[in-house]
């Protein structure tokens, strides 16, 4: 488990836009994440950073509405790596997305989106009509 931040690439932004409605009405996630645009990712890609303690923050319209950090994770980075790996086959270029902090909420078609991580940039997205 020591060595799974080895083989990590480096470090971004992703979006993880959930449809909120399909997920409830489907009892499960795959649809509800599953529509074009639904993971933007980016703005680059950040290498040799110390990923375990970065403010994140998301935007909605420029207000606030998560505020977190690294330092949250139910697990840490090492730890997921380690589990996922031993589930899945990881290739280079497989994204793991760590999920998000609390503060969700509804957005409609217009509405900017904004997913800050310190020292990796800002993400910025359009909601758009699905």
């Amino acid at each position: 488990m020591r060595d799974a931040l080895s083989s990590v690439l480096g470090y971004t932004c992703l979006n993880d836009v959930t449809a909120r409605d399909l997920q409830k009405q489907d009892g499960q996630w795959t649809r509800a994440k599953s529509f074009d645009t639904f993971c933007p990712v980016g703005p680059w890609l950040v290498r040799e950073i110390d990923a375990r303690s970065l403010r994140l923050t998301t935007y909605l319209n420029g207000k606030v509405v998560q505020k977190s950090s690294t330092d949250d994770f139910i697990f840490p980075l090492e730890r997921l790596i380690w589990f996922i790996s031993r589930v899945m086959t990881l290739f280079p270029g497989d994204i793991i997305s760590t999920g998000t902090p609390g503060g969700i909420g509804p957005m409609y078609p217009k509405d900017k989106v904004s997913v800050e991580i310190e020292k990796i940039g800002i993400l910025n997205n359009t909601v758009k009509r699905a």
